[in-house]
């Protein structure tokens, strides 16, 4: 893509985002995630009814008395967005690509965070991983993440959530806000999302074009296979075919509600025909109710 060209999407992008999150997001994003890590502040007296096992056992032998750790809500959190960038995501029958949605809500969440003064990074995925990008702040890196969302092109052409997970796992130590999303057409990552979710706060946002529910009877088709680059003729016109497309959709979403329930993360599902905007605001006050 030209300079220029990609420079007018980023900033059309940032005017929507941007103002969606100071609008709209800003409040509920704090709500929901904020005061959720607990850090070390000082230390002072024990007093009676005290918890002991916050006792600071190294200051009390050296002063002979007593004293126990104050904590305080971490008001600095990371925030790290997993994107799928598999062929995929490239798919769109109604007014955007799976993609472009991607694209809005990651910037709609970045925004939201640096408002906050949260750090935000991101992992680029296909069936390997991609790119990072690492946590920072400002309004400059969020533009970053923008222009590389617009126009990364993906060498891997399946999609591998439990790489992306276990990338996370291997390089993110300290708890994070971790928003994975893809289409989530595949399955096998049951393990690094398990081990993933115990240490991070992981919400897993879905997206879905109506299309990709169930094959319409349209007779006899040619068809690309986006992520193996296979072309083949489909009979949609033959009932059969048409219930074993709907039977792969549905094991893959199943896979993905449960799997994420499971390991107790959280799910947003968004559908390229409806507006992103209520499934978020949904989302974001389910999690302060």
């Amino acid at each position: 893509m030209e300079t220029s060209e990609l420079l007018k999407k980023v900033r059309k992008i940032e005017i929507k985002t941007k103002g969606l999150s100071k609008q709209i997001f800003s409040g509920e994003y704090h709500s929901a995630f904020k005061g959720r890590g607990m850090s070390f502040s000082e230390v002072r007296d024990y007093q009676y009814g005290d918890d002991v096992r916050n006792i600071d056992w190294n200051v009390t032998a050296r002063t002979g008395d007593p004293f126990i750790k104050v904590f305080e809500e971490e008001r600095e959190l990371t925030v790290v967005l997993v994107v799928d960038v598999s062929p995929s995501a490239f798919f769109g029958t109604q007014q955007q690509l799976k993609t472009e949605i991607i694209t809005e809500i990651s910037a709609v969440l970045a925004f939201s965070a640096i408002n906050n003064n949260d750090k935000v990074g991101v992992i680029f995925f296909s069936d390997k991983v991609e790119k990072y990008i690492p946590p920072k702040k400002g309004k400059q890196h969020i533009l970053r993440i923008i222009r590389e969302l617009i126009d990364f092109q993906p060498e891997g052409q399946g999609t591998d959530i439990g790489v992306a997970m276990r990338y996370l796992n291997n390089l993110i130590k300290k708890r994070c806000i971790c928003f994975v999303l893809s289409d989530f057409l595949t399955t096998d990552y049951e393990s690094p999302l398990r081990i993933a979710a115990r240490r991070h706060d992981i919400v897993g946002i879905h997206i879905v074009d109506p299309r990709e529910e169930e094959l319409p009877n349209v007779g006899l088709v040619r068809a690309l296979d986006s992520e193996t680059g296979e072309l083949m003729w489909i009979d949609t016109g033959v009932s059969a075919v048409r219930r074993k497309y709907k039977e792969w959709f549905e094991q893959n979403l199943s896979y993905f509600k449960k799997m994420f329930q499971k390991s107790g993360a959280d799910i947003v599902s968004i559908r390229t025909n409806e507006p992103y905007v209520n499934a978020l605001l949904k989302f974001f006050k389910k999690r302060i109710g």
